[in-house]
């Protein structure tokens, strides 16, 4: 983690600690990291992406739909 550091001033270790999340949490350390823990085929990987699109579109069409009439 290299160049991710932040400075404890005065004693605020929870100031630091929230900079240091907002730091990792920014250069996307965490994801990097759970993507690597298991090897997933790039089949599958493929599958999912298609599977995640189809659920977007089918959720904008919803929304696009006039609502129900209820009288």
């Amino acid at each position: 983690m290299a160049g991710r550091t932040v400075q404890v001033r005065d004693g605020q270790v929870d100031k630091a600690l929230r900079k240091l999340k907002k730091k990792v949490n920014n250069s996307n350390v965490l994801m990097e990291v759970r993507e690597r823990q298991q090897f997933v085929k790039p089949s599958t990987k493929r599958k999912i992406a298609k599977s995640a699109a189809k659920k977007r579109w089918q959720k904008y069409l919803r929304q696009q739909q006039l609502p129900t009439k209820n009288y």
